[in-house]
């Protein structure tokens, strides 16, 4: 049975998902400035872009882009709307939009916010409990959570913390004693994967041990868009037997990333949606 787990620190929300002993999702809910993932704004479109296939749509401060296949196709310059967001802003760029309606007048901004990524987690889990460390916190969620909410002081445990603290770190242990190092950059992210503590171990059954910790890294940690993992010490005519036990792994990612196979200079290449930031640039100072 999956629990969720909310702890608060200041004005972030800590959220957990656990099945069981195993902690399968981690986010952080910034109260005082939330993503804007599921935020309705009345907007207008500014530009139309058919290069990018989408039309940039003023929301008041700030500006998203609407592409044609959520609902821009058609729309003209000066054109009002009702838009949602449905990924955040990233490296400098406006929110992804989806058109919802026609707009209720000229005036631009945002008309209501999205529920956070705590209640969209309860929606997933419904007959998941909630344990939530602050009073002032279940009050606010009590209209969507009544009856599924119970206080504890301890919701996240001295276990959980210091799991919690690890996906702070660029790295994370593997079985068999491996290491997976972790390097974000703006295209895309690179895991190396270290063998030299499991040297003994024949490559392919090390690599298939470590597939299912590393998958559940990339969703604890949220890494999204391209991800290349650089696999240890795999023969070119070896790779495809990992195949199935990533595709296998990946499954149970709730975003559904796609495999998409070996590059040329033998790393394994995901594509996983970006929604919400990832963790990394959460805790960027």
């Amino acid at each position: 049975m999956a629990l969720i787990a909310a702890s608060i620190r200041t004005e972030t929300v800590r959220i957990a998902l656990l099945e069981g002993d195993s902690l399968r999702e981690f986010h952080l809910w910034d109260l005082a400035e939330p993503d804007g993932v599921g935020d309705i704004y009345t907007g207008r479109v500014d530009a139309v872009m058919p290069e990018l296939a989408g039309r940039f749509v003023a929301l008041g401060a700030e500006a998203g882009f609407l592409p044609d296949s959520a609902g821009g196709k058609g729309l003209g310059v000066g054109t009002y709307l009702t838009v949602r967001v449905t990924r955040a802003a990233l490296g400098g760029k406006g929110p992804r939009l989806e058109a919802t309606g026609a707009a209720p007048g000229e005036t631009l901004g945002l008309m209501s916010r999205g529920p956070g990524p705590l209640l969209d987690l309860c929606a997933r889990f419904p007959e998941a409990s909630v344990l939530v460390d602050d009073y002032a916190l279940m009050a606010r969620l009590r209209p969507a959570l009544a009856g599924r909410m119970r206080f504890d002081a301890k919701s996240f445990d001295p276990v959980l913390e210091d799991e919690v603290a690890g996906l702070a770190e660029p790295s994370a242990l593997l079985p068999m004693a491996a290491k997976m190092h972790i390097t974000p950059a703006p295209a895309a992210t690179l895991i190396d994967i270290d063998a030299a503590a499991a040297s003994g171990v024949a490559p392919l059954a090390l690599n298939a041990a470590i597939i299912p910790e590393i998958c559940r890294q990339i969703v604890l940690r949220n890494l999204s868009g391209g991800i290349l993992i650089d696999f240890a010490g795999m023969k070119a005519a070896a790779r495809a037997k990992l195949t199935e036990p990533l595709k296998t792994a990946l499954a149970r990612d709730p975003l559904q990333p796609e495999f998409l196979g070996f590059s040329h200079l033998g790393f394994a290449e995901i594509l996983r949606r970006r929604i919400r930031p990832p963790l990394h640039e959460v805790l960027r100072p």
